[in-house]
């Protein structure tokens, strides 16, 4: 059978990453259909000569460096890849893979870790992170009507929707219609050790941009003097070391190795965004390390009140000090090796299973 795999955009080493880096190692000899790639950023997991770029790739450096100033011609580049030699494509979309178009004799199968979030329910906030207004909302408003109107006709071309969460499961049908079976996404759980101890420091492992509410723990560990440690990069770095104090480090990006010793040290994790799964808190939970979570999307499925960690409800100071507050008083609750073992459920053997069941039906169905 051959195979081939389709991701938006190699630009960065995320969570949807580490999912198609699963797929890449279940499928070695399929080639990997892209809009942009990096090889600076992810040309250790992802080899240049598995990838297979579209026409954007030729456009200019700085063009490519702005990528998303050209969302107009997304759609139009994942439907010219052409699959005609493969037998089945797994997409793993964030926005524009489940729109790619195959041959009646190709099954498609989606693992949809989101429909396109800034074209449906996270379009006003944005607008508001990237400061449309005025003259930009005048293109802003009709591009974003194009992106619906084309997404929900596209998704009615995969053979197959998996969803990486019950949120997202929630969306798929909300927005495309369509019918979807949950499995979550894999953590590579043999990585981690669990550890029944800790230095004292609470931890975040993020991108620094908006949605991630970095600055919202920034606010809270300035207010109450805990140590905090930040890794991880993005475009608010400098703000968020503007506005912090003393007691929080910023160590920018840091290996896997270097990443899980972090987490087996620290004192919790905390997680202040609202995600459509959240692969990092299970990480966390694989090193015994409860976790405080923002109570909604995909935490909501991983952590486990009064088990595992602690949820606050509002995006506010107020309310995440009231989290972070039941999280300590009820800490010696906290078992690592229960928490442990809460994460192996979201193991990648458990994925691949899972996953190579739904390729024998999507095989089988049409």
């Amino acid at each position: 059978m051959k195979v081939a795999l389709v991701h938006d955009f190699l630009v960065k080493l995320g969570g949807a990453e580490r999912v198609l880096e699963v797929f890449s190692k279940m499928f070695p000899d399929a080639p990997i259909y892209t809009l942009f790639y990096d090889k600076d950023k992810v040309g250790d997991v992802f080899p240049a000569k598995r990838v297979k770029c579209s026409f954007l790739q030729d456009y200019p450096d700085f063009l490519r460096k702005r990528y998303r100033f050209l969302v107009s011609k997304f759609p139009r580049a994942v439907e010219e890849f052409d699959f005609s030699d493969f037998d089945l494509v797994i997409s793993s979309s964030t926005a524009f893979s489940h729109g790619i178009l195959t041959p009646l004799k190709t099954k498609h199968l989606c693992y949809c870790h989101s429909p396109m979030r800034y074209a449906w329910d996270w379009s006003n906030e944005y607008r508001e992170e990237n400061k449309i207004s005025g003259l930009k909302s005048l293109f802003y408003s009709p591009l974003i009507k194009y992106l619906r109107e084309w997404d929900f006709l596209a998704a009615d071309r995969a053979d197959m929707y998996v969803a990486n969460s019950r949120n997202v499961k929630n969306r798929i049908s909300k927005y495309y219609k369509q019918d979807s079976e949950v499995i979550y996404p894999p953590v590579d759980i043999d990585r981690f050790k669990t550890s029944k101890s800790h230095s004292g420091y609470f931890l975040i492992v993020s991108t620094l941009t908006p949605y991630k509410k970095i600055d919202l723990a920034v606010q809270l560990f300035n207010k109450i003097g805990r140590k905090l440690v930040v890794i991880g990069d993005g475009p608010q770095r400098e703000y968020l070391e503007n506005i912090a104090g003393d007691n929080i480090d910023f160590l920018g990006f840091k290996n896997d190795e270097t990443v899980t010793e972090y987490m087996m040290n620290c004192r919790a994790l905390i997680f202040p965004g609202e995600e459509d799964f959240g692969i990092t808190p299970v990480e966390a939970m694989a090193c015994g390390k409860p976790v405080l979570a923002f109570g909604k999307g995909g935490c909501t499925e991983s952590v486990v009140t009064g088990k595992t960690g602690e949820f606050f409800f509002e995006p506010t100071v107020e309310s995440m000090e009231d989290g972070l507050a039941r999280l300590m008083y009820n800490e010696k609750f906290y078992h690592p090796l229960t928490i442990r073992r809460h994460s192996s459920q979201f193991s990648r053997a458990v994925f691949e299973k899972k996953i190579r069941k739904k390729i024998r039906e999507v095989k089988k169905a049409y």
